[in-house]
């Protein structure tokens, strides 16, 4: 049986930040001889790898430990180590993703911290190397694009270096791809949506949410799994569906924490979904009743007040935006307890568990 087991979060988190600090050790020691920026830059980003949940990587080697109880694979599963650095590629991923994504959004803290965009700006203005603000900015904005680039052909480095099969490697290549493809579709209409030039219908926002957030963060760790522990082709469908489910109704929460939920708690910035003009569930409801020819003015306003954004909320929950996104998370979170409830899936009692409990820990709630 796996040595990472669901009952020993600790240790997973243990053995991923160090695979992590080794990834970034071996990077900066690789890139040295190319220069003081790069090697700067390598670091910097490995301050802002650590200290997270670890969802996606933990959410890899759990349901890899759980599938053991199918039975006898055609292979062994691969060695503690590989299944580590496997999971450790998957949060470099995420962190790829997040520096494009922070580009994209024009924004320079995450969680209340400044990101790797807001601290090489803040070194600007600490260093004064006689730059102006713009080109600051432009070249904190480059730079977290070219990391976003060299995190992503790291990924696919440790996959393809992978102590796996032939087949096993080929397939981990292939999800990673997929999930890739679909994260880029997903922001894509995001982005359209955001400039106006795809209507923001709710449908259209829906199928946004699911490729950008549930794709690379529930769908790829829970199908890569699969393929790890050689299960049937039954039981990856219904692990995608699971992740399917789990990851829209995460992204929904997250959607309804930036305007509802607490700051302090969450971390997110206040009201930040409103001044950029984020295209959510919330805001197409609301767009379909008469409440939106008070909102419309407001919305999108990177001046937006504290006051003006407190009003929205209340026009939003006054309307009936919260009560259906609320309805909305209830119904994928339904989804997901039917697929692992359903006798057809093929997926081991502790399988099921363990999902139960990484959904739980999420802590996705209307409230």
């Amino acid at each position: 049986m796996n040595t990472i087991v669901a009952d020993h979060p600790n240790i997973s988190i243990h053995l991923i930040s160090a695979e992590l600090d080794s990834v970034f050790e071996r990077r900066i020691a690789a890139t040295k001889q190319l220069g003081p920026q790069l090697e700067r830059l390598w670091s910097l980003a490995a301050q802002r790898t650590q200290g997270g949940k670890y969802v996606r990587p933990l959410l890899l080697l759990r349901t890899i430990d759980t599938l053991t109880d199918m039975g006898p694979a055609t292979q062994a599963p691969p060695p503690v180590a590989t299944q580590v650095s496997l999971a450790a590629a998957i949060e470099l991923l995420h962190y790829s993703f997040l520096l494009h994504d922070d580009v994209i959004d024009g924004d320079t803290q995450r969680r209340g911290l400044p990101n790797l965009i807001g601290e090489l700006i803040a070194q600007h203005e600490t260093t004064n190397e006689g730059a102006t603000a713009q080109q600051a900015q432009h070249f904190a904005r480059s730079c977290a694009i070219l990391m976003g680039d060299l995190l992503l052909a790291e990924v696919h480095q440790i996959i393809a270096r992978a102590e796996l099969s032939t087949e096993r490697r080929a397939r981990a290549l292939d999800l990673l791809a997929a999930a890739i493809d679909e994260s880029v579709a997903g922001e894509l209409l995001d982005v359209g949506m955001s400039d106006r030039v795809i209507a923001p219908d709710l449908a259209t926002i829906l199928e946004m949410s699911r490729l950008k957030t549930a794709t690379y963060s529930f769908e790829l760790p829970l199908r890569l799994a699969a393929a790890l522990s050689d299960a049937p082709a039954a039981t990856e469908r219904a692990l995608a569906q699971c992740g399917r489910h789990l990851g829209l109704a995460f992204q929904l929460h997250d959607d309804m924490l930036s305007i509802f939920g607490d700051s302090a708690q969450h971390g997110k910035d206040p009201f930040s979904d409103l001044r950029e003009g984020k295209e959510t569930a919330l805001i197409s409801y609301a767009r379909m009743t008469s409440a939106w020819a008070r909102i419309e003015p407001l919305f999108g306003s990177p001046t937006l007040s504290n006051d003006d954004a407190l009003e929205v909320r209340r026009i939003l929950a006054e309307c009936g935006a919260h009560r259906f996104v609320s309805g909305l998370i209830d119904d994928e979170l339904a989804a997901f307890d039917d697929m692992l409830a359903a006798s057809t899936n093929d997926l081991p009692a502790r399988a099921r568990e363990s999902l139960r409990q990484h959904a739980a820990a999420l802590a996705v709630r209307t409230s």
